[in-house]
């Protein structure tokens, strides 16, 4: 149930002003019709990271809530895994599906956890089902923490994004299960945050350039 601090502390984010409520800190709020997400970022070593980051395509659009008779729904819990696959010239594959408009959207690949499984190695299947390219994972760089909602349910949803590095494959996308990428491409690494669709995934990206950055003066 949404509270009236909650629904003022939404409305605070959506215009822009900064939240008062430390708890908020690690939070960024957008919505659309249909779904309600509540991100946050989550670093390797469990801190959130910051708000702030590089201005990048402003928003379609007014901002729209999700209806309060959202939070009523059951809820479910998905988890993924994917992230950043790198060859040796410093490039990243990345994957192009249709979003629900119809749009081909360029994305980075990722998918379900399968029971067994840890996250390291579906990062390492999917990458490979969805772009042809074997990987070893070499660094962990995020976890988005989002809700959203649906049409019968809310869902709590969990992304776990790696780097990997190329030590096999051929790009092509003939061997994804669910014939959900429609191509693949090789994008340099400094030129992601120009092809990436996604405001998250560019995030992840900026968030990766920044701990090169860190590990590079230390």
């Amino acid at each position: 149930m949404i509270t009236p601090a909650d629904l003022a502390r939404m409305i605070a984010n959506a215009s822009g002003e900064h939240a008062q409520n430390d708890d908020q800190h690690d939070k960024l709020l957008y919505t659309s019709e249909s779904e309600e997400r509540i991100v946050r970022f989550i670093e390797p070593d469990g801190a959130p990271t910051p708000k702030m980051m590089p201005h990048h395509r402003a928003a379609h659009g007014p901002t729209k809530f999700a209806t309060l008779d959202a939070q009523e729904l059951p809820v479910a819990r998905e988890y993924s895994a994917g992230g950043l696959i790198f060859d040796e010239h410093n490039r990243v594959a990345l994957i192009a599906r249709h979003s629900r408009s119809g749009h081909l959207e360029w994305c980075l690949p990722k998918g379900h956890i399968e029971k067994g499984e840890t996250p390291e190695e579906t990062a390492v299947r999917e990458v490979h089902e969805e772009t042809g390219i074997l990987g070893e994972v070499v660094d962990s760089i995020a976890t988005i923490d989002y809700w959203f909602t649906g049409q019968s349910e809310r869902v709590h949803k969990l992304v776990h994004h790696f780097a990997l590095h190329q030590i096999g494959g051929t790009l092509t996308v003939e061997g994804d299960p669910d014939h959900e990428a429609e191509d693949a491409i090789w994008v340099d690494f400094d030129d992601l945050d120009n092809v990436l669709s996604y405001p998250n995934e560019r995030k992840i990206a900026w968030l990766y350039a920044k701990k090169l950055n860190r590990q590079a003066e230390g």
